[in-house]
């Protein structure tokens, strides 16, 4: 049972009455006659988060992670609602210790609470699971929405690529890193970086674009497949951090070693297209923007996603990306 059959089969029939909604084929949706930009994420520990992160740090995850969606849509944010369930055990210190981790990333980007709903499990044993719904105003040309590309449209990401997913190894010791790769590296899991100015700089110049929640190939075929296009991706230009760049030398094989980086969840950068004619435009709106931008591939005619190592040939991907239901 895979997560998106579900979606498109069980959930996108129920918005036959809400085109804003756009048959749950993207990140978010727009309401309000389409003066709001809506998304919603949900948390459980033990799958989103560790049961022993500290609960501001989680409380902050919860804020960026929403953000990066839109971010994604170039919106600008406005406010949110949150809702809590709290195992039975929970101690007040602990729910004030989120929301102070909360008022810090309010305070950051400018994104007040609006209400909610908290309440506890009936056992001790029930996980803390939370869910937020953000809202924010789109930009002036509109929400960039996850289709819309054209077969020649270049492809882009932000930031680095699987660092999160190394740190979440590194967290759970599965593997060994220096005390300063582990320390970044785990900071990315914990915190990452909404990318709001550039997906509002990029607005009007991408064709499509998707926040890399899933796996950077994963969520290509996810872009590609919403354009009925296939997305190649060049393994040697996937942007590394030293962390990460370290960890890909110790292989044998770089190019599969970098298919499973490109393969890890919750690197929250931006993933988008834009046509060779804006290559130029895409460079000032990064720096405008102060965030790193790599051209990694492209959208051609076919389906589905592919990366492509230094001799031009496909490599092997034993896993593309995260489902929940099938992990």
């Amino acid at each position: 049972m895979s997560e998106f059959d579900l979606i498109r089969e069980v959930f996108a029939p129920l918005t036959e009455e809400a085109p804003g909604a756009f048959s749950l084929k993207d990140d978010a949706a727009m309401i309000n006659d389409g003066s709001l930009v809506v998304t919603k994420d949900i948390m459980i520990a033990g799958v989103h988060f560790l049961t022993k992160d500290p609960l501001d740090l989680v409380a902050r995850k919860l804020i960026r992670v929403n953000l990066s969606d839109l971010a994604a849509k170039g919106a600008k944010p406005q406010g949110y609602f949150l809702g809590c369930v709290w195992p039975a055990s929970i101690k007040r210190e602990k729910i004030e210790l989120f929301a102070t981790g909360l008022r810090e990333d309010q305070e950051t980007y400018r994104c007040p609470l609006f209400g909610g709903d908290t309440t506890v499990h009936a056992t001790k044993t029930g996980p803390l699971t939370l869910s937020a719904t953000f809202f924010g105003a789109p930009s002036k040309s509109g929400m960039t929405m996850r289709s819309g590309a054209a077969a020649g449209d270049d492809l882009y990401v932000t930031g680095t690529i699987g660092d999160a997913g190394l740190g979440l190894r590194a967290l759970k010791k599965e593997e060994k890193f220096t005390t300063v790769d582990k320390a970044s590296l785990a900071g990315r899991y914990h915190l990452p970086e909404p990318r709001l100015s550039l997906g509002a700089a990029i607005a009007g110049l991408a064709t499509a674009s998707i926040d890399v929640s899933d796996g950077l190939i994963a969520d290509a075929e996810h872009l590609a497949k919403a354009s009925g296009l296939r997305a190649e991706l060049d393994a040697s230009a996937i942007p590394l951090s030293q962390a990460a760049g370290t960890w890909v030398g110790t292989f044998n094989d770089q190019s599969e070693a970098i298919a499973e980086l490109a393969s890890f969840g919750d690197d929250y950068e931006i993933l988008f297209a834009a046509p060779p004619a804006m290559r130029r435009s895409v460079s000032v709106a990064a720096k405008a923007a102060r965030t790193e931008v790599t051209r990694i591939g492209a959208l051609v005619r076919g389906e589905g996603a592919v990366l492509i190592d230094s001799d031009g040939e496909a490599v092997q991907i034993n896993a593309a990306g995260y489902d929940h239901f099938t992990r």
